[in-house]
């Protein structure tokens, strides 16, 4: 009984560690900016004008990593359980409830949504695509400074 539970318990913690990692992996809320330049950004850098702004769609669904996952730890999970037949049988059943579950975790997190794709002429010359949430009372021909990422208004 008691290396059954530190089994399981081992199992458990292996199984949030993986599926953890691969949440981190998923997606960005907060996509880094993407510049077509390789003058390294200065003062100037930091400073432009809106070209555009439009509505684009991120996020993906699934790409099965939360089902094999799932179902790798629902079968060690399952072969805990029982044993000869029943314990094939509770590894079958806790492959296939495990790769549920896990595709179900992966689409939730990975929901399609919309995003504003901001196009910025910097003032040195360079063109930089930022991804925002949200953008405020942002327009096209506006002036901004790009910090850490975000576009503000100055």
């Amino acid at each position: 009984m008691k290396r059954t539970t530190t089994t399981l318990a081992a199992l458990m913690m292996a199984g949030t560690a993986i599926v953890s990692g691969l949440s981190g992996c998923a997606t960005s809320s907060n996509p880094a900016p993407v510049t077509y330049s390789s003058v390294p950004p200065g003062d100037a850098a930091s400073y432009g004008t809106i070209d555009s702004i439009q509505i684009v769609q991120v996020g993906s669904g699934t790409s099965g990593v939360g089902a094999v996952t799932g179902g790798l730890v629902g079968a060690l999970l399952g072969n805990q359980i029982g044993s000869g037949g029943g314990r094939t049988a509770a590894t079958v059943a806790g492959a296939a409830g495990g790769a549920l579950v896990g595709n179900k975790v992966e689409a939730d997190r990975n929901q399609p949504h919309d995003t504003y794709q901001i196009s910025i002429r910097m003032d040195n010359g360079d063109y930089r695509i930022v991804n925002q949430d949200n953008i405020y009372d942002l327009r096209p021909g506006n002036r901004v400074r790009l910090v850490d990422g975000r576009v503000y208004r100055y």
